[in-house]
Order: structure tokens, then sequence, then C-alpha cells
């Protein structure tokens, strides 16, 4: 696809009446200049302008343009924008369960539904589904760093046809130059636009019982001096619980601060559902609205309880009237979004909110206080990271509203300043790829590629580029020592096979006589100790005698005659004698080596005396004088095969003959053996080096595919593939989104839900879509025989997957719940809201989640091919009867 140039009605001053930032002016740029882009700023920088800018530019050229968001909420949010500045008919919505005017140029949906679509044509094609679509805007592109919708993400723009611009809008991370490279290889030419840049400026706060302080310096580099503690004297200890921990200000207090300080409307973060509860209750009875605003507030909150007389919560309706509201997963939907309305008209004053408001929709405030900065995860307590803190700290400071956003950051009885600093002062954590494959992944690709075209593309993900870059030093040490073999190989090369195979078999022969000698050697040497042993106890002053020992150290034997014998500490006496080296040595029998009875003694003249100095104890040794070397030069050297056994004598021939012709062969004369058979050696050594290597990153490196095979077995082994072709099981199970596809197609397919009524297979799904609920969730409802047998059955595929998934080591979760489900059965049954919920310890919000995932479930087995009409029909009717409000999504 050529792009034109940009036309000429596309006035950029008549679109965006003001001043654009740099970092959108650059991005339009490279937008005009027909490459993708990944902007990367701060939330509420207005990174939402470049995605609107190839809105305007695809609407000018006749073109269409996807918008995908990572949640429902945010979909139908961005239709409602999209609607207002575009126009009503222009824009259309596709998300699980919902489809609004999709041939329109602007189509809004959540990334999945795109990556559905991808998985319908082969990969890199624009098919039916991308006909005309200039560009796709990837909005909250960070969402990459989640366990659950990442690889959503990452497949997106994998499968993303290369003709079509990406416009990928994210968070700031620290490894934004990653994913752009990454995007570069696998997409097309792409580039980073990155800002820093705050339009409304967070100014960071402290606040403890004494009251709210600045939380950095001056500079913004490091904590307020001012909040460091000082190890003080009693006085110091005011602040301190009995617990002896810090006290932590009261929620009543943090709020009068800030409304002295004129810095609300604000978001008050706390991580727990119960926790935002109580603290409604706590501060119920402030008044925070004006009297202008609490007639507003009134007669909203009124004309939404008349139409809606079941949303209305026990307990959150006197503070709304009052400007104060709980937001989190527990509030009905419904009444979530009655909150967000009144926030964004300024309306509520304070909003109490789980960290799950962060991260959705655009609810931005004038502060925002982070309650507390650690949080209870399934491994126990953890300090929040850097990228949390900022994703709530970045809801702060509405541009166009406030000259400054304020951070709050509240001392606890466990975190202070410092941590708190620590955290203000950080920088974005970076984006981890959390790409996983799937059974519908393996499923969908298989259908339209072969294994190889399908391993190319597992290995294009963003997690096969982190491992690479991770692994860039093993790669570099593989060349390396890929490198070394080779120079040692031709040099090794060099020399003449046949001439080095004859060497080292001479070599390895000498080796071997030589040790046949030191063995015979060291017998002979046995036997001759035993026999001096004798001899030494007759020998008498002028035998000779051979000397080396443990008292004697000398390197070569000594010859010297015996003087005389000493009494010992033992039976044996000790022996004085001289050497041919004019010394006197006081030795042992075992310093004695030999002794040479067929020579003949020399005569000592009994006056020949030891040095008086010299005390008469083995191992002792004096110069001897004029006198004594005399007789010195009388004693001869014997020669050494005196006493050699005929069998030493004849190995020591043999040996020398081996030597001989070693030292003939060239390879010695060149000189070049000893370094040759190093290097052989080393050769040997770094080849097994490298294998080692090469193993572990062809391990670490080849993780994806790996996992991706073993889905492959699994599938094989029930069915759902035929060798490498998707079967009736594949195709249905390849239908399907979830969590587990094989074991919902698995379900599908066995025809245990065939027959069940509406209202039955309403609870049924559920139990298919329900994670295990905590302990002390209940629901005073009795599931019916005809829900209980039908699930019952299924336990047999449900172990078979266990077994199967725990020795290929996959991890998907395989959901059969009994539990709970009962009350989705009523619900389908007619029952009124407020009833329902009066019969469960469940929140609202729990309860509306389950039904919306069954709906979900029963909304996908209409389009499920190769399934029975009846339990299509089934699942339909199934739908009409839970999807009532507060359960469906209302979508204007």
């Amino acid at each position: 696809m050529n792009y034109p140039a940009p036309s000429p009605e596309l006035d950029l001053g008549s679109i965006f009446p003001f001043d654009l930032d740099q970092f959108q002016k650059e991005a339009i740029a490279s937008l005009n200049a027909g490459r993708s882009v990944v902007v990367c700023a701060p939330t509420g920088s207005g990174k939402t302008l470049v995605g609107e800018y190839a809105i305007y530019r695809a609407l000018a050229r006749g073109k269409r343009v996807f918008y995908t968001t990572p949640l429902k909420a945010l979909s139908n949010q961005k239709l409602r924008d999209f609607r207002e500045r575009f126009g009503f008919d222009q824009v259309g919505l596709l998300t699980g369960d919902a489809s609004i005017n999709r041939d329109a140029p602007i189509l809004v949906m959540t990334t999945e539904i795109f990556r559905n679509m991808l998985y319908g044509t082969p990969i890199g094609q624009v098919g039916i589904s991308l006909v005309d679509v200039d560009a796709v805007i990837l909005d909250e592109c960070h969402y990459m760093n989640d366990r659950q919708r990442g690889t959503v993400w990452e497949e997106s723009i994998i499968y993303c046809p290369r003709e079509v611009q990406v416009a990928a809008l994210s968070a700031t991370v620290a490894n934004s130059d990653q994913l752009t490279d990454w995007l570069n290889r696998v997409h097309g030419p792409t580039d980073l636009i990155y800002s820093d840049f705050r339009p409304v400026p967070l100014e960071f706060h402290f606040c403890n019982p004494k009251g709210l302080f600045p939380l950095l310096n001056d500079s913004k580099t490091k904590i307020n001096p001012r909040l460091i503690q000082k190890k003080k004297g009693r006085g110091g200890e005011r602040d301190k619980a009995r617990s002896g921990r810090p006290e932590a200000p009261g929620i009543v207090f943090t709020l009068s601060q800030l409304e002295q300080r004129d810095m609300l409307p604000a978001i008050y973060f706390i991580f727990s559902r119960r926790g935002c509860d109580k603290a409604v209750a706590e501060v119920g009875d402030l008044w925070l609205v004006n009297n202008e605003e609490s007639q507003i507030l009134r007669q909203q909150i009124d004309d939404f309880l008349a139409r809606n007389p079941e949303a209305g919560r026990s307990g959150q309706i006197a503070p709304l009237y009052r400007g104060i509201a709980a937001h989190h997963a527990g509030i009905l939907p419904a009444w979530k979004a009655l909150v967000e309305e009144l926030f964004q008209q300024g309306l509520i004053k304070v909003v109490f909110a789980t960290e799950t408001l962060a991260a959705g929709i655009n609810m931005p405030a004038r502060t925002t206080v982070i309650s507390t900065l650690s949080k209870r995860t399934d491994t126990g307590h953890r300090l929040l990271n850097a990228s949390e803190f900022l994703q709530m700290a970045g809801r702060a400071g509405r541009r166009g509203m406030d000259k400054q956003g304020h951070v709050v950051t509240v001392q606890t009885p466990f975190e202070g300043a410092k941590e708190a600093a620590y955290l203000g002062t950080s920088k974005p954590d970076p984006l981890v790829s959390q790409f996983t494959p799937s059974y519908g992944m393996v499923l969908n690709l298989l259908q339209t590629h072969t294994l190889e075209q399908t391993r190319e593309l597992i290995e294009r993900s963003f997690g096969q580029y982190m491992a690479t870059l991770h692994l860039r030093p093993e790669y570099d040490e593989i060349a390396e020592l890929q490198k070394q073999l080779a120079q040692l190989h031709e040099q090794i090369a060099a020399v003449d096979e046949n001439e080095l195979a004859i060497y080292e078999k001479l070599r390895q022969r000498l080796k071997v006589e030589r040790q046949i000698l030191k063995t015979l050697q060291e017998q002979a040497q046995e036997d001759r100790q035993e026999e001096l042993g004798m001899m030494l106890g007759f020998a008498v002053s002028g035998t000779l005698l051979s000397l080396k020992g443990k008292n004697i150290t000398v390197s070569t034997p000594v010859t010297a005659v015996l003087v005389g014998k000493s009494p010992g500490s033992g039976q044996a006496p000790y022996l004085v004698c001289l050497g041919h080296d004019n010394r006197w040595y006081v030795a042992t029998t075992g310093d004695v080596v030999d002794l040479y009875a067929e020579l003949p003694r020399i005569e000592v003249s009994p006056d020949i005396l030891p040095p008086p100095e010299m005390p008469l104890k083995p191992g002792q040794s004096r110069r001897g004088n004029q006198e004594t070397f005399a007789i010195a030069t009388r004693i001869p050297d014997p020669i050494e095969s005196l006493h050699l056994a005929p069998e030493v004598a004849e190995q020591l021939s043999r040996t020398a003959a081996v030597q001989e012709q070693l030292e003939a062969h060239p390879l010695h004369e060149s000189g070049n053996a000893a370094t040759l058979f190093k290097r052989r050696a080393r050769y040997v050594e770094l080849e097994a080096e490298l294998e080692q290597l090469q193993g572990q990153v062809e391990q670490q490196s080849q993780r994806h595919w790996e996992e991706f095979l073993n889905l492959i077995s699994i599938l094989q082994h029930f069915g759902a593939l035929d060798n490498l072709v998707p079967t009736v099981l594949g195709r249905i199970a390849a239908a399907i989104r979830g969590e587990n596809e094989l074991w919902l197609g698995l379900v599908f397919a066995s025809g245990e839900l065939d027959n069940l009524d509406p209202h039955h297979l309403a609870a049924a799904a559920a139990g298919l879509v329900m994670e295990t609920p905590r302990p002390d969730s209940k629901v005073n409802f009795e599931l019916s025989n005809e829900v209980g047998e039908a699930l019952a059955k299924l336990r047999g595929i449900r172990r078979q997957m266990f077994q199967l998934q725990r020795r290929y080591n996959v991890a998907l979760p395989i959901w059969l719940e009994f539990e709970l489900i009962a009350i989705v059965e009523q619900w389908a049954l007619g029952m009124e809201w407020i009833e329902l919920c009066e019969n469960t310890t469940l929140d609202e919000g729990d309860v509306v989640r389950i039904l919306r995932r069954t709906l979900d479930l029963l909304s996908q087995i209409p389009h499920v091919p190769h399934l029975p009409d009846s339990f299509q029909r089934n699942a339909h009717r199934a739908m009409q009867l839970i999807d009532r409000f507060p359960v469906n999504e209302v979508v204007e």
C-alpha cells in the first residue's frame, strides 16, 4: 500500500486548535513518513492525540482505523469519546459480547478481538477483516506486562500485516528502545517517540500525624532532610504507638490537610475492598461539597436511582451526596460508572479506590493519596514496584485544570518517608514479556500455517527477542569459543595426521614402558630393603653405603663409608658415616638405600672421629676436615647397575629403545610436539565447553517453542490434532476464547451439556469459567441435580488432562467448580438482584463478574462449529436469561 502525501485539508491547526507538544509533532511526522511509532510518555501527557491524528488522517483518505484497548471498560469509554469527537455513525465497537456498527471507519475493540481477527487470515496478509485499514492504534501498550493479557499484545503485533501502520501508545517504561527495536524487526520501520515531560508537573508530599510535608529535597532527587528521623531521647518518641512502631495519621486528618490546602478532588488508594468501604464509613460524616455542588449531585444520584432502583448500595448512597465514594471490583459496575461520571464532573471530592482504578479508566484527580507502600501478594508482603507506584501517582494532575498534581504518601507502622522517597525518585520498570503459547494459539496457527512457519512466528515474539538480548553474553562467549576452536583446528591440521598417529603411539608406549619399569624397580627395592636390614647388622667400619632418606635429604644418593655405630632410640643403632662429599652424616638403617659388600672396605683409622660439636642424632651433618678429605677422595662411585635386578635391567634397556625411537621422530626433532599435544587437549576441552553452553542457550532460547511442542503433544493425545491438522475437536477448541481452550472444547464435544435446559446450562457454563472461590465464600442455594450430574461426568476427562499437563509441564487452569454456581442458576430463573445478593457472602461486583464470565462463554457457543443446533439454541436462550441489569453492559 503506497501512502499518499497527507491530504491538503488535514490542517493540524484546525483539528487541534492549540499548540502541540514536541513529542506529538514528532509522532505525527513519523506517521506521515509512513513509519510505525511507539509513543512513550507519562499518563495524562496527551498520547491519545497521536491516535486521534491517525483517525483524522484515515477519514481524510477514505480509509479505516482500528483502535484497540486492553479492557472492555476502556473500549466502552473510547466509543463514547470518539462518537462525541468524530460523529455517532463514524464509530463502531467490537468486544467479546458486543458488536455495534462493525463496518464503521473507526472501530474500537479489545486487543483480544483484534488478535482473533488476525487468526482468521494467513499471517502478514490483509485478508478480509483488514481491508482498507490504514492504521492500528494499540492503546495502553504497557499491558504487555500483564500476566494474563500480555501474550495477546505480542501476537497482535507479530501477526499484523506490515502495510498497516502501528501506533503503540505506552506509559513510560525503562526499555522503550527495546520495544521499538523489536517492532522494527517483526513489523517494519518504527520510530520511538519518547517524552518524560509532564504537562501538569507532580509534587510529592508525605503525611504523618504532625501534618503534610514535602517528601523530596529542593532538587527533587532525594528525601527531604527534615523527614530523616534523628535518634533523639524520649521526646522524639511521641509518634510511636505502644508497639514501638510509628503511628499512621487518620484518614479524616489526612483529608482535612488536603482540604485546607485546596488539594481536592483526590483519589485515595487503599489496597483492599474492605479498606475502601471502611474508609467511606469512617469519613461518612464529612461534608466535602458546597451547596451548589450538593444540589447537582442530589439530582444526578436521584435520577440514577429512579432508573436503577436495585443499584443503590447500602452505606454508599448517603456519603455520595456529600462527595465521598468507594470504587473497587466488589462494587456493582453500574454504580462504579456513576461514581466515575460524577468524579469526572468534579462533584465527588474523594474516591477510595483499589489500584485497579489506576490501571483502567481515565479518571484523573488533582491529588492521589497512596495509603501504603506495600501490598500483599501470593508470596507475602512486598514493597510496591516503581511501575505500580508511578501508575497511581500518574493519576494526579488534570490537564487544563490544575497547575500541579499532588501525590501524597502516608506514614504507616511499616513504611515511612524513606520508602516513599525511594519510590518517588524511582525510574519506571522495564516491560517484561509474558508470552505464553496456549492451545488456542497452536490450533489457530496450525489451521493456516505449516509447522515451520509457525515456529518462525513464535520466534518473533518479544519474549524471544528479550531472551536473545538476555543471552547476548552467552552468544558472544559461544562465538569466542568457536573462534578459538577454528584457530586450534588450523594449527593442528597443519601436521600430517598419519605422522601424528605414529608419534602418539610411541608416546603412549613409552608411558606404559616407564610405568612397568617403575613397578619393577619398586618390587626390586622392597626385596633389596629386606636384604639390607640383615646385612647392616653385620656391617663394620669401612663398609661402603649409599645414603638417601628421611634424615638424609639429598637429591641423589650419597656414597659414604661407615665409620661407626652409635646406640639408637630403638633396637637398631644409628650409623655415623663420612660421605664422598667430605661431610659427616648420622643416618638410620632406613636411610641406607644400598650396601656394597662386594667392594673392598676402606681403611678408617680409629682416630678419625666426627666433630665433637656434632650431636649423634639422625639427620645431623657437619663438614669434614683435611684429614677426612683424604679418606673421602678414596670412596669410589659405584656403578648404578651393580645391584640391578636382571628384570629391571632388561626393562631399562627396553624403555631406552622406545625413548630413542621417539626422539628420532621428525615431530620430536621439530620441537613442537608438546605444544601440539597441549593444543589437541585444549581442543577437546573447548569442544565440551561449547557443547554444554550451546545446550544451555538452546534450552533457554527455545523455551517458547518447547512449550508449543508440548501443547501439540497434548492436543494429539486428545485427538484435537491429526498429525498437525486440526480435527473436528481441534476446530471446536480453536473457535473458543478462554484460559484453556482444549478443556472447554473437550467439554462441548463430550455431549454432556447438550440436553441441559437453558438455566441449567448457564450454571454449568459458570462452573467452567469460575476460579476456585475463597474458602469463606457461600451461597444459600442448592445446585440442581441435573447440573451437578452433568459436571460430575466431566471429572474423568479433567483428571486425564491434569495428568498430561503435569507430564508436559503445562500450567493452564482446568476449572470445574461446583461451589457457588447455584447463584447463576437462580439468576437465570429470574430471581431479583437484591434477593440474590442477600443469599451470598460475595460482593455484588464479584457476582456480576461471575455472571459476565458465564455470559462471555455462552455467547461463544452459537459461533463454535460442529456443535448441535439444540445446544447452540440453549446457549443463546441462557444468555438472554442472564443478560439483564445489572449484568448487562449498557453501551448506548
